[in-house]
């Protein structure tokens, strides 16, 4: 019989519960030398047990410090549930937008801290064993010039990518029939640059309307798009019903989903095949664990919204591939200087990322990087 590793298993059991309460939460902004900036969030429990979550938004580092911070100070650090049920129900203004934000927030770091606890990764804790999951690129800000835009998926496709969105650019019903033929070509020749054994996906912003969205739809379904995605504003549910009926390409949309309600509206209604919900943004992952929960009986996946990527890929690893086969990985973003203080940043190899063996989600910073590092509250902000 194979030796169990109980060290973590006896800290825990032989900590008295006053160890486990969160005597400490900060929002942090580090700055490089070049004037680079990221704010992150961290707590820490009377037993010197320590959390960390980030990059964050400031908008949700603002709300999170004013409104919420003092409802979690004191609290027992395992008892994330409970604090979650205790912020939503303390506001009347909690059911989306900003405030979901800041819980958002909240809950990731706190499920941070319950894996430094325990000793082991988040993904883990939540149950998972899927040591890799497989992304798909997001080109965001590639060009569209028919030759560049091929070359670019060509060379993205032999360095793993084989699952790829594409963003058409900005264009509305307005602007004629001729736009409409040009945003028909361009899925034309990215099929032809990936070949048919590649994923293609297309997203539009939600800057079109339902009869624009569902002609173009027609004429593309030959190309066998994986999804189609927020073709309309997330707010209109009626267009999204009739759409899906309208077309075969699956539709996705829900970067903007405000928690599993949000959810459950679409995929009761067959709206969308493909929900986007966002863990810095819908609640946090113990939110998005329960939307996972929603879409299996529909049959649907969740593939979460790429804003960051340590909460998506941990909730992603936890999941069945059958309801979470992808992660978001927006190319240029993440390529870039998005995880500029941290040691180990995600970065994919030949299409997936590999989950950290480190404790929580695995984050480290810096400190070579670090030109100034500063203690900030919402009036910094």
């Amino acid at each position: 019989m194979a030796e169990v590793n109980t060290t973590h298993y006896q800290v825990v059991n032989q900590s008295s519960m006053q160890d486990l309460v969160i005597s400490k939460l900060e929002f942090i902004r580090l700055t490089a030398t070049s004037g680079k900036a990221s704010i992150y969030v961290t707590a820490e429990t009377e037993g010197g047990n320590k959390g960390i979550y980030g990059p964050i938004d400031a908008d949700a580092a603002l709300l999170a410090d004013k409104l919420l911070v003092k409802k979690v100070l004191g609290r027992n650090a395992l008892e994330h549930e409970a604090i979650w049920n205790d912020l939503f129900g303390s506001n009347r203004h909690s059911r989306g937008s900003h405030y979901l934000m800041g819980m958002s927030t909240i809950d990731n770091l706190l499920w941070d801290l319950k894996g430094q606890i325990f000793g082991q990764p988040v993904y883990k804790i939540l149950g998972g064993n899927r040591k890799q999951v497989r992304v798909y690129g997001s080109c965001l800000g590639f060009s569209q010039e028919p030759e560049k835009m091929q070359a670019k998926a060509r060379e993205l496709k032999a360095e793993g990518y084989t699952h790829q969105k594409w963003f058409l650019n900005k264009t509305s019903p307005q602007d004629g029939p001729a736009v409409m033929a040009e945003n028909v070509e361009k899925v034309r020749l990215l099929r032809e640059a990936l070949g048919d054994e590649a994923d293609l996906m297309i997203d539009v912003l939600f800057n079109w309307d339902l009869p624009y969205a569902a002609a173009w739809a027609k004429r593309v379904e030959k190309y066998n798009l994986r999804w189609f995605e927020e073709p309309v504003p997330t707010a209109n549910l009626d267009a999204f019903i009739e759409l899906s009926r309208e077309t075969s390409v699956p539709i996705a949309t829900g970067e903007h989903f405000y928690g599993r309600w949000d959810v459950q509206k679409f995929l009761k209604e067959d709206a969308i095949r493909v929900v986007q919900a966002d863990p810095e943004w819908c609640g946090g992952v113990s939110e998005l664990v329960k939307i996972c929960a929603i879409a299996s009986v529909h049959g649907a996946h969740v593939i979460p919204h790429g804003h960051s990527i340590h909460a998506a890929m941990h909730v992603v690893a936890s999941q069945s591939p059958d309801v979470c086969p992808l992660v978001e990985y927006l190319i240029g973003k993440m390529d870039g200087n998005y995880y500029h203080f941290e040691k180990n940043a995600p970065r994919p190899i030949n299409g997936k990322l590999t989950l950290p063996d480190r404790s929580g989600f695995g984050i480290e910073l810096d400190s070579s990087k670090i030109n100034k590092r500063e203690i900030i509250t919402w009036r910094d902000l």
